[in-house]
């Protein structure tokens, strides 16, 4: 568990990290064609992540990602679908490194959109939040990469409260603090790096409240939430994708 002094020396050394790190990263695992889509081309989403990307629980429809694929088109916007995933049940940050460097022949450079939403299994494993600074910063360097090097086609979405939900509910005190501690991190990178930051985290919250937004396993999203996160980030790039 972690202690007041160890989340204070986190985020002293947390800006320190950041720098040593997307200094040192390179590009050498990953395509790197900075060909972008034409007008007349589909546009092409990637999602990475871990649970709450992949939809666990939920149907394909359902997930946030092609969710947000179904907004785009009723503003007759020609888009692939479903959403290229890279997510799994249960992923750090560091099995979603592992994950794209393992994918980097299958996908399709460059993306015209890029989600990355991942942290809570770093938080429920109780790891380290040093080394979910450095290693978030490497996926976050990843997913511009695989938009051709275009930062405003990245998104990255907060970690959700599950302490909000029937199965974190008994610890959702200390479940909501240590969320936190980590959605400060992530924030503060996206901040550093100019990547736009979708703070899904009160909506998450709302669960607490209202059992329609849990899935059938008590744990995670409904598409009824789900469908508020694509509302979201929708909004934002609609207007990339016009």
């Amino acid at each position: 568990m972690f202690t007041y002094l160890k989340r204070y020396i986190v985020f002293i050394i947390h800006s320190f990290c950041f720098i040593l790190v997307f200094t040192s990263c390179t590009k050498k695992n990953l395509p790197n064609s900075t060909t972008v889509s034409s007008s007349n081309q589909s546009k092409k989403i990637l999602a990475l992540g871990d649970s709450y990307s992949i939809g666990q629980s939920v149907t394909e429809q359902e997930r946030f990602i092609n969710q947000t694929i179904s907004i785009v088109r009723s503003n007759s916007i020609k888009i692939e679908y479903p959403a290229k995933i890279i997510a799994q049940t249960g992923w750090t940050t560091k099995d979603l490194l592992n994950a794209i460097a393992a994918n980097s022949k299958n996908l399709t450079v460059p993306y015209d959109i890029v989600t990355l939403l991942i942290g809570v299994n770093n938080q429920y494993q109780q790891l380290d939040t040093a080394m979910y600074s450095i290693e978030f910063t490497r996926c976050l360097h990843d997913a511009i990469t695989l938009t051709g090097n275009r930062k405003n086609r990245v998104f990255v979405l907060s970690i959700p409260d599950y302490g909000a939900t029937p199965f974190g509910i008994g610890n959702a005190q200390q479940i909501g603090k240590e969320i936190d501690w980590f959605n400060n991190i992530n924030k503060q990178i996206c901040s550093q790096m100019g990547i736009d930051y979708i703070d899904i985290t009160p909506s998450t919250r709302m669960a607490a409240t209202d059992i329609t937004l849990v899935a059938n396993d008590g744990l995670h999203p409904s598409g009824k939430e789900y469908f508020k996160w694509a509302k979201m980030l929708a909004a934002k790039v609609l207007p990339l994708l016009q």
